[in-house]
């Protein structure tokens, strides 16, 4: 983690503006060190001045001591060093004063004024001493050393310590620049891995709940089917032997045909991972979304080895075996949809029966389907059972999901799913599937 905004904030152990202790320490040094210097210059601006030599003492301590607020107030320093010029007293604290200042977050026009004022003040200070100087005879050098003293030592004063500044402030910037990007892209990992853990929650989900309707189909319908053929089986046992064989023989086969796509849902549930736990704890966490994925398109594999419309007449011919009158029609030309699509078809009817087996035993049924342009419609619809209390007699339970299994299927298609009775006091289950991933 890096330690920029609130961290960097807790972080400082300093007193009063300094954000750290060493900076602090640093400030006092250097402040020290100025007021030193400027005492020692004030002795002779006080013999030049005329006044006491402590008073001019004084005045550098106090105006030296000003370098322990530089990073408070920058300003301030650089406009004591600029007043303080004339008395040729300050050069560190201004100096100094113009780094700081340079380094600050400040306008550039304001770094720039404060600049030339000093630069200014040193030029004509120094350019004044040169030739007061040579006026005295203490110096014997050619009049052009004058402004040649006054410029060098102006810009040496004045110009490294405001160059050194931009760059360290500069550089400064940046390095925080690439702290609050680091905390960004972190921040952004950060809810990147949570919204992968939430996909990946959420391809789990789904797949339990595709597991879920496909059990609920296969079992729902095949021991439905068992369940009326056991009963007439027990119905006309001692009176019609051979159709109680028949019958016996029609449980047998459901019950094979419904081990047997038990048997293939668990064999794609087992071939769908494989790995072991070490390594899955081994896959970062950003790869869950591909992970999610991967077990998504797996499920859509395993939508294709399903059943298709060309099994219908098989399931109405079961239904019709058990005893139920079932009319089937078709409309349109049949031709091949997606694998889901017809996957999708089948269980809506097939549940639609079996609900009629559950619900309205020996009802008639009508199952329709047709073949449109651009959709594939469906619609199971029994009349009325002969006889209220028959469902209930088969004891035949309902767990209330298969509706609301054949709606998520249908809706995952983006589809329509209609239900509910007739007015005849029947049931209707009606679909539209768009047809539009047609193979």
């Amino acid at each position: 983690m890096t330690t920029t905004g609130d961290m960097q904030v807790t972080a400082r152990g300093g007193p009063w503006w300094w954000e750290r202790r060493r900076g602090a320490v640093l400030d006092v040094g250097l402040a020290v060190v100025s007021a030193l210097e400027c005492a020692a210059e004030g002795v002779p601006f006080a013999w030049d001045a005329g006044i006491p030599v402590a008073a001019g003492v004084l005045f550098g301590l106090l105006a030296g001591s000003v370098l322990l607020v530089r990073r408070k107030w920058p300003i301030a320093v650089v406009l004591v060093a600029i007043a303080v010029t004339p008395a040729q007293m300050g050069f560190l604290m201004g100096i100094v004063g113009l780094y700081t200042l340079a380094a600050c977050e400040l306008p550039r026009r304001i770094i720039g004024s404060l600049a030339g004022m000093s630069l200014l003040g040193t030029l004509i200070v120094t350019f004044v001493r040169v030739r007061q100087d040579m006026a005295r005879g203490d110096l014997g050098i050619g009049d052009w050393f004058v402004p040649f003293a006054a410029v060098t030592t102006s810009l040496g004063l004045t110009a490294p310590p405001v160059l050194l500044g931009l760059y360290v402030g500069a550089r400064r910037r940046l390095m925080e620049s690439l702290r609050e990007r680091a905390d960004d892209l972190e921040r952004e990992l950060q809810l990147l891995a949570e919204r992968a853990e939430e996909r990946a929650e959420w391809a789990r989900n789904e797949e339990r709940t595709r597991i879920a309707r496909e059990m609920h189909d296969v079992v729902a319908h095949r021991v439905s089917l068992m369940v009326v053929h056991a009963a007439a089986l027990q119905a006309v046992a001692r009176k019609d032997p051979e159709k109680a064989v028949k019958n016996a023989a029609l449980v047998g086969d459901m019950g094979r045909q419904a081990l047997t796509e038990l048997r293939e849902m668990l064999g794609v549930l087992r071939s769908g991972g494989q790995e072991t736990p070490r390594e899955r704890a081994s896959v970062p966490l950003a790869a869950v979304g591909a992970a999610a994925a991967a077990a998504a398109s797996r499920a859509a594999e395993a939508d294709g080895e399903g059943p298709s419309l060309a099994e219908l007449d098989e399931l109405v011919g079961q239904s019709a075996a058990a005893g139920m009158v079932v009319d089937l029609s078709v409309q349109g030309e049949s031709r091949s949809y997606a694998p889901v699509v017809e996957q999708t078809a089948f269980r809506v009817v097939q549940e639609a029966l079996t609900n009629v087996h559950k619900h309205a035993s020996g009802a008639k049924t009508y199952v329709r389907l047709a073949h449109r342009a651009s959709e594939i419609a469906m619609q199971v619809e029994n009349d009325p059972p002969p006889e209220p209390a028959s469902a209930s007699a088969a004891g035949l339970p309902s767990g209330g999901n298969g509706l609301v299994g054949m709606k998520e299927r249908v809706a995952a298609l983006g589809g329509v799913f209609v239900s509910g009775p007739t007015d005849a006091g029947g049931f209707r289950v009606s679909a539209v599937i768009p047809a539009s991933s047609v193979s």
